[in-house]
């Protein structure tokens, strides 16, 4: 298949869940089929990218848009957008550059299929195409949104997340009528875009995980005890847990083992993030790989209150043979069972008591370690993407079968 692959943003460094997500099934897609893969961003043009992107995908065009640069000038961006209907999230990804290139590969004649990777570019698609144009959904976002509304306690933020919600909602309920296929990646996801959509066709595929980079590691000793949790520190769903997590659970944790330490481990912590450093919380900012961390920790915690999609992080701890206490949103939509691959406490107390049951008994602690381990191994992004790709030939087919090209192409060209 030759396959247009449109993402907003920058996929390189691979340090979110959703870069890593579609950087490897990119790169599993790609040893067997052609991608033209239109990677669009904003800020300073960054030629060095540019460049490494190329070298990773040959198929790679590279596009630099102007956008608002820095929170003050996203902050007036957001105002001035205020009034339009779309949310803000995928307004803001929206450009009449990216809309021009993304019309050219879809009427070209070439291509196979297109997918929209995430909601926050499709603003660029055409409302009619010529060939199939799959929505790759990584959360649904309305739930997203909704969760950040109810967990916010600054009355500005929390304002602002209430609108983006409810116009999320009514956005999101057209998208997925308007693409041909969606994909998700969860059972639980599904079920929700079902709801706000109810005839959309959709496929669940899981998330997965480099068994080759997280390989299963000696259970580490826990002497002194080291709590771990990894993500984007300036995402509000990780400040939110890591605030609810240091306020209301890890003092309840050191009162049994006043030595043990903490490490939240990622890139660009919010100045929110920072402050909870201290003498028994390590704050380390950006660091070149989270696995030596991942390594040393002796439990690795989730406790995520919003959010959508589904947490790569407890997959990459489970393979590396990893103990973990997650809330029942960090696990959400995962194959996982809590009792048999993990622990899931959804209160304070409970979620504490679940670490220090852990921390207390190294027995329990190696059985769920193991159980991780032998789950995390059925879910390799090379299964993964062979899924995906069943997924797109399908929806080729299914679009040849029902609608002739030649209709939808004058669609297109229409302005």
């Amino acid at each position: 298949m030759k396959i247009l692959w449109v993402k907003a943003g920058k996929i390189l460094p691979v340090d979110t869940g959703g870069k890593i997500r579609s950087f490897n099934i990119l790169r599993h897609l790609a040893r067997e089929h052609e991608i033209v893969f239109l990677s669009y961003y904003s800020g300073a043009q960054d030629p060095i990218y540019e460049a490494e992107i190329k070298q990773q995908f040959p198929g790679a065009h590279p596009l630099h848009i102007n956008g608002p640069n820095g929170s003050l000038a996203q902050s007036f961006d957001y105002v001035f957008r205020l009034p339009s209907p779309a949310p803000y999230a995928v307004k803001k990804f929206s450009h009449h550059k990216i809309r021009t290139a993304v019309k050219h590969w879809l009427s070209a004649g070439t291509l196979d299929v297109a997918v929209c990777d995430f909601l926050s570019a499709s603003l660029n698609f055409p409302s009619h195409s010529p060939i199939p144009t799959v929505l790759f959904q990584h959360n649904v976002e309305t739930m997203l949104w909704r969760r950040m509304a109810t967990t916010e306690t600054n009355p500005l933020r929390k304002l602002s997340y209430g609108i983006e919600a409810r116009k999320m909602e009514r956005y999101e309920a057209r998208s997925l009528q308007r693409f041909q296929h969606i994909i998700a990646v969860s059972e639980n996801d599904r079920e929700i875009m079902v709801k706000l959509s109810p005839h959309c066709p959709i496929t669940v595929v899981p998330t997965g995980v480099d068994t080759e980079q997280y390989k299963v590691e000696p259970s580490a000793p826990g002497i002194p005890p080291l709590v771990v949790f990894t993500g984007s520190m300036d995402w509000e769903p990780n400040i939110d847990a890591m605030e609810y997590f240091c306020n209301e659970i890890w003092p309840l944790v050191l009162a049994d083992y006043p030595d043990a330490r903490f490490q939240i481990v990622g890139r660009n912590p919010n100045a929110r993030v920072r402050r909870l450093a201290s003498a028994s919380v390590d704050v380390t900012g950006t660091v070149p790989s989270v696995i030596n961390h991942l390594r040393s920790a002796t439990v690795v915690i989730v406790p995520l209150r919003a959010g959508g999609g589904t947490r790569l992080k407890i997959f990459e701890a489970m393979a590396l043979g990893k103990a973990i206490v997650s809330t029942s949103i960090g696990a959400e939509g995962l194959d996982v069972t809590n009792g048999r691959d993990l622990l899931i406490a959804d209160d304070a107390r409970l979620f504490a008591d679940s670490i220090i049951r852990l921390l207390r008994d190294p027995e329990l602690r190696r059985s769920y370690e193991q159980a991780a381990a032998a789950r995390a191994a059925r879910y390799d992004w090379s299964q993964i993407a062979r899924r995906f790709a069943d997924v797109l030939r399908e929806a080729a087919a299914n679009f040849r079968d029902g609608q002739r090209p030649e209709k939808t192409a004058a669609l297109l060209s229409q302005p």
